[in-house]
């Protein structure tokens, strides 16, 4: 059986102080959770406040990109030694507001990923159509290109999550309804299976990423393929994000 994972995804919210309160409360309110995995992703100038209120707790941290390279000049990049050495054991990849507004790739999906693996980094590799696409009827088509570019040729992804997020849900406050996810979720895992062979589709989790709230992840959750959450604004209020982390109980 799959491990709930449930991530959040903080995006350009809090600096180091609200980081380092916000962390605290979760270590407080998370401490006997012990039935689902948990990760909190700052932005990176609050990486190390979170890192230091949440040691001794279950809660793990991440970083919300990466570069491909180890070192160069680059500036304004992070590599993946500078996450591991700040702390993290996670890092999110190719997010569709890295992919929209930063012109991100899956080629260089797969180029971050590859270099996330190689140092010890556990990628969340997200994937997902727009409202264009999905009114197109070709879904489907995207997040099987978006998965042959991203992560091809790489030959084992057992320390890899797969997010699926419908750009269309993602902080718009609409959301899939659980149909419309578990429809994706087990599409994706079918292309696990028939790329990575049965085994590792079975062992992959596959989160949803898209408007996640207290109020609608009981429902998702409930589906056979979705193994937990990358929750977004949700993630911000401790009360918010552990009542997510209750529904996969």
């Amino acid at each position: 059986m799959r491990r709930p994972l449930v991530a959040g995804n903080w995006k350009m919210f809090t600096d180091p102080s609200t980081a380092r309160k916000l962390a605290g409360e979760l270590k407080e309110k998370f401490a006997d959770c012990t039935w689902v995995d948990v990760v909190v992703c700052p932005p990176f100038t609050s990486i190390q406040a979170v890192v230091g209120s949440l040691d001794g707790s279950n809660i793990e941290v991440g970083g919300q990109n990466l570069h491909w390279e180890s070192e160069g000049a680059f500036t304004g990049e992070i590599s993946a030694a500078m996450l591991l050495s700040s702390g993290c054991k996670w890092v999110i990849i190719g997010h569709s507001e890295r992919r929209a507004y930063f012109s991100e790739t899956d080629k260089r999906v797969l180029s971050k990923a590859r270099s996330a693996l190689a140092a010890g980094l556990k990628p969340i590799v997200c994937v997902g159509e727009t409202l264009d696409q999905r009114e197109a009827d070709i879904t489907e088509k995207i997040v099987e290109a978006q998965l042959d570019g991203g992560l091809g040729d790489i030959d084992d992804i057992g320390h890899l999550t797969i997010a699926y997020e419908p750009v269309w849900a993602i902080g718009t406050g609409k959301n899939a309804t659980p149909q419309q996810a578990e429809e994706v979720h087990g599409f994706i895992r079918k292309l696990l299976a028939e790329h990575w062979g049965a085994k590792a589709a079975e062992s992959t989790r596959i989160l949803y990423g898209g408007s996640v709230k207290p109020e609608n992840a009981s429902a998702l959750w409930r589906e056979e393929n979705i193994d937990g959450f990358l929750v977004g604004g949700a993630s911000l209020k401790a009360d918010s994000f552990l009542r997510i982390a209750e529904s996969v109980k």
